[in-house]
């Protein structure tokens, strides 16, 4: 069963949008088609923005977190090479909780390393239309 980490920038889309891709993905959850997980850390992050810039979804966006599972960071795993330091706490995560795919949005930090598993320690770095398409 695939088994998706989820970026801040995600959750956030998905909270913000609930027609979106990043909603779609969370909801196909729902039906036992994969696994869902992030970590405190990017929740903290898209729930920082989130009430920045759209604060009357804070309850949406509760209510998608039930559908996942919440993991501690863990320092001390591996990451790619070239990995900005505030992208290498995510990264580990997906890799604590045994991810297949990460799904992001920021192109700008993981736009290097996507579709690249064998850079990734296995992990299919992808955006939410790559990770749509390619089922």
């Amino acid at each position: 069963m695939k088994r998706l980490f989820l970026d801040a920038n995600i959750l956030f889309s998905a909270a913000h949008n609930s027609e979106g891709k990043s909603a779609f993905i969370i909801e196909l959850a729902a039906t036992g088609r994969w696994k869902i997980f992030t970590s405190a850390f990017t929740v903290e992050e898209a729930r920082r923005n989130l009430d920045l810039k759209y604060p009357e979804k804070i309850l949406s966006f509760n209510k998608l977190l039930e559908n996942m599972t919440v993991v501690a960071e863990c320092s001390g795993l591996p990451f790619p090479a070239g990995l900005m330091e505030k992208d290498r706490q995510v990264f580990q995560a997906a890799i604590r909780c045994k991810a297949t795919h990460l799904i992001t949005g920021d192109i700008v930090h993981f736009g290097k390393y996507m579709r690249k598993p064998a850079e990734t320690f296995g992990i299919i770095v992808m955006t939410p239309a790559q990770f749509l398409n390619s089922l």
